[in-house]
C-alpha cells in the first residue's frame, strides 16, 4: 500500500509540473536499483531550474527519512548537474519543496515536520512561481 501511495503522488506532481510548462521524466525504479537515483527530474528553460526530486507521502505531521537515501540523491544530483529537492505532500496540506539540508537530523534518521516544511520550503504556488 505504501509503494502504491508514493506512486501516485509521483504521478500527480509530474502531470501538476507538466500542465504548469516543465519538462519532467519520471525514474522509473527509483528506489529499488543498486545506484543512486531519484523520483522525478525536472526543469524548466524559462526560470533556468533543473532538479533531481525526491517525491514523498505522509498522513502524519513529520516525514523521516533514511540517511542513505538522502546522501545518494545529493550524490546523483553532484555528477548529474542538478540541484536536489525534496517534494512532500502532507495529507490535507499539500505540497512542500525544500532543500535536503533542511532536513533535521535525529541520530539514526532525518525528519521534517510539516510547520518547519512551512517555514523552510515553498508550497506548490510559490514553486511553480
Amino acid at each position: 500500500m505504501r509503494n502504491k501511495k508514493g506512486y501516485n503522488a509521483e504521478r500527480e506532481l509530474f502531470h501538476i509540473l507538466w500542465d504548469n510548462g516543465w519538462a519532467v521524466v519520471r525514474a522509473a525504479g527509483s528506489g529499488s536499483a543498486r545506484e543512486p537515483s531519484c523520483d522525478l527530474i525536472a526543469g524548466k528553460k524559462t526560470t533556468k531550474k533543473r532538479y533531481a526530486i525526491e517525491v514523498k507521502v505522509t498522513k502524519k505531521t513529520s516525514k523521516y527519512f533514511d540517511k542513505k537515501q538522502i546522501i545518494e540523491l545529493n550524490y546523483f544530483c553532484e555528477v548529474f548537474g542538478l540541484k536536489p529537492l525534496i517534494a512532500i505532500k502532507f495529507n490535507r496540506k499539500g505540497w512542500f519543496f525544500f532543500s535536503p539540508n533542511k532536513l533535521k537530523d535525529c541520530g539514526k534518521n532525518l525528519k521534517i515536520s510539516l510547520e518547519e516544511a512551512k517555514k523552510c520550503g515553498k508550497n506548490l504556488k510559490e514553486f511553480l512561481k
